[in-house]
């Protein structure tokens, strides 16, 4: 045990939150890149998301986390769908784009077009899926949002875009 795990350690008791223990922690798990939007008053909205799970096959869901402080937070409140986009590695200016706070996420040079159920769809993805919303679930100062698929398109080439240690990363061979 370092010395500092063992502060760490020494200082947890138990029913005590760690918040920055847990993001200490996740730093160094890698992570997926995706990008989240739906369609707000007819304005697109969206989000990176790095918590995008598959949850189920049957019916076909998929989940992710949102903060409810999140700029997105009303639109994604209150879609019936949302959009669900894999990043590729040559993304991480998008994936920067849609992480920061008060950006013009839908401006130049972000691409995109109106999907199916009026979701936008962002071009040059690995792949995007159209799902409706059946739960969002309180978790702390987050949402779960889970997702049925009914829509998308695989057909994307090339490597995904990873978040780790606080920045987006490519796999290397």
């Amino acid at each position: 045990m370092t010395a500092s795990t063992a502060s760490l350690t020494a200082s947890t008791a138990p029913g005590t939150s760690h918040p920055d223990l847990l993001r200490s922690v996740f730093r160094r798990h890698a992570a997926g890149v995706a990008v989240i939007t739906a369609a707000r008053d007819a304005r697109p909205v969206g989000f990176t998301a790095t918590s995008l799970t598959s949850v189920s096959a049957e019916p076909p869901m998929i989940s992710f986390g949102i903060g409810t402080g999140a700029s997105s937070w009303p639109a994604i409140a209150e879609a019936g769908h949302v959009g669900v986009h894999i990043l590729g590695e040559h993304q991480q200016d998008l994936a920067g784009t849609f992480a920061r706070s008060g950006a013009d996420r839908f401006g130049a040079p972000t691409r995109w077009h109106e999907g199916p159920q009026g979701v936008p769809v962002l071009d040059g993805t690995l792949a995007w899926l159209v799902c409706r919303i059946v739960a969002r679930v309180p978790a702390g100062d987050h949402r779960i949002v889970l997702a049925e698929v009914v829509d998308g398109d695989p057909a994307g080439e090339g490597r995904p875009l990873l978040y780790h240690q606080g920045r987006f990363n490519a796999l290397r061979d």
